[in-house]
């Protein structure tokens, strides 16, 4: 079986499939089909799949052009019928990993994904997870499943975990040449995955085992909650001992070594950031143990839409009003710059903190057109010298690129800004507020925060 396959992704005759054809899923779905493969997209959503079929594309990281060619030449075609899987060959399951409110995994996609595939499995199929998760999911659920058909995994099926490594928006790492990690249920397993993967990724990096695989996952995004939690944290630090933790941070990373430069923000985005570490940790209280660092990541990052709240709260009283009944004008609604993923934004938290307390919210993003989440419904208002103007307080979130925060400081009164988008801004009309203020450095017209 496992020389067959091989010599099928040799010679690019192999059916490839791709089980979930969103941010993960469909950019993984044209690098296959731009290596030479057939590949079929496997979708619950109609629309998605009319979408693909129709030459367009719903991910911004993938051009509309790339899919309708891929189409056109019979080289990439999506489905939503479940019982086309046993066609392929091997296929990747990219399906989401949610939390529950209680914060712990919603495994419902992956055990949905995981009977779908074993229903239709048969010899001589690689199948490979890619959604994060938890360590020993791949073991845990995969195997069982092809297990309960009589498979021998190894040898008449083959099994693997590879992580997703998919950020939104990076135009210099993509899915082609972003390395991927492999661990397979054996070491056959493993020779076949990374066979796939090289086909259409530049650097392939096997590992021992699925469980270190998805671990490497856990660990990358782990790091960065953790780091951005601490930077949050000096933030406020700074913002309480009257120092600019903006200068503070480009000071230090000036130091060429044992320096790595994280910035503050309102809060993490994102579906990995905020999510991940959550995975680890509910797995690590199975078996009794605490992880204190990312529970006390997890609390600092999710107060600073708090945090921001507060911020503009006092910076309007300074001018004399109250939140309530304040046109407060939030800009940037992505999790971050330059996307249109809205995914656990804390701009939607900040919004509705606002409105809890009587703002009348508004917002301009030009990545988001609309959107309906939590409750709240909004439409992004044109970013006019009127709308500038009328607000009591402009609020920056997100530091989307194609907005221009010097027109932004000439025309408001007051600006909160989250991401230090007015450091480069001169004179202007607007008191700037950033998150943490040096009284040293003035907080009157035209000043960098």
């Amino acid at each position: 079986m496992k020389a067959v396959l091989l010599e099928k992704i040799e010679r690019r005759t192999a059916h490839i499939g791709v089980i979930g054809l969103g941010y993960v899923g469909l950019p993984l779905a044209v690098e296959f089909a731009r290596a030479g493969f057939r590949v079929l997209g496997y979708d619950v959503s109609e629309r998605v799949v009319k979408l693909i079929n129709g030459g367009k594309s719903h991910i911004a990281d993938v051009s509309a052009s790339a899919v309708a060619d891929l189409v056109r030449t019979g080289k990439l075609e999506a489905t939503t019928d479940a019982t086309r899987l046993g066609e392929l060959d091997a296929m990747s399951i990219a399906v989401p990993t949610p939390l529950a409110k209680t914060r712990d995994p919603d495994m419902s996609y992956v055990l949905s994904a995981t009977e779908t595939v074993a229903r239709s499995a048969r010899p001589g199929q690689l199948i490979i997870l890619e959604s994060t998760t938890y360590p020993g999911t791949t073991r845990e659920l995969l195997q069982p499943a092809m297990e309960a058909r009589g498979f021998v995994v190894g040898s008449d099926v083959f099994l693997a975990f590879s992580p997703e490594r998919v950020d939104p928006g990076n135009e210099r790492w993509t899915t082609k040449n972003t390395p991927k990690v492999v661990g397979g249920i054996t070491a056959d397993c493993t020779e076949v995955a990374v066979a796939l993967y090289s086909s259409c990724i530049e650097k392939v990096v096997p590992v021992s085992s699925p469980e270190a695989a998805e671990l490497t996952k856990l660990l990358e995004n782990t790091f960065r909650s953790v780091n951005i939690a601490m930077v949050n944290e000096m933030a406020i630090v700074c913002d309480k001992l009257g120092v600019n933790v903006w200068e503070v941070i480009d000071a230090a990373a000036t130091k060429p070594f044992g320096f790595m430069r994280f910035t503050p923000g309102p809060g993490i985005g994102g579906h990995c950031i905020p999510l991940d570490p959550h995975y680890l940790a509910w797995k690590m209280r199975t078996l009794n143990y605490k992880t204190r660092f990312i529970d006390l990541a997890s609390e600092i990052n999710s107060e600073m839409p708090m945090y921001v709240v507060k911020k503009v709260s006092a910076a309007l009283n300074e001018e004399r009003k109250a939140v309530k009944g304040s046109r407060v004008l939030v800009l940037g609604i992505a999790y971050k710059r330059d996307i249109d993923d809205m995914r656990e934004s804390p701009a939607l938290d900040v919004i509705s903190l606002l409105q809890e307390l009587g703002a009348e919210v508004s917002y301009h993003d030009p990545h988001v057109p609309h959107f309906a989440e939590d409750g709240i419904r909004l439409k992004s208002v044109a970013l006019t010298e009127g709308v500038l103007r009328d607000a009591d307080a402009v609020v920056i979130v997100t530091d989307h690129s194609s907005v221009d925060y010097q027109r932004v400081v000439n025309e408001a009164s007051l600006v909160i800004d989250t991401r230090n988008a007015t450091s480069r801004t001169m004179t202007g009309r607007a008191h700037i507020v950033s998150l943490s203020d040096s009284p040293l450095s003035s907080k009157a017209v035209g000043a960098s925060s």
